[in-house]
């Protein structure tokens, strides 16, 4: 049962990357600075994510 629990998340976060790289290779493409992907939807979604255990850790 657990994993199925485990389905949906590994669905999104491959989404989520595929997503971001696409981002990336574009960024790269154009010639942007290397922080221009986490300034897109995906690369905040991104910085979100890994910031909630530091949330979790440091505030609640």
């Amino acid at each position: 049962m657990t994993i199925f629990k485990a389905i949906p998340i590994l669905l999104a976060s491959f989404l989520l990357g595929n997503w971001f790289l696409k981002e990336a290779r574009k960024a790269k493409a154009l010639g942007k600075p290397w922080y221009a992907p986490y300034l897109t939807i995906p690369g905040i979604l991104i910085i979100i994510v890994f910031l909630i255990p530091v949330y979790l850790r440091f505030f609640h």
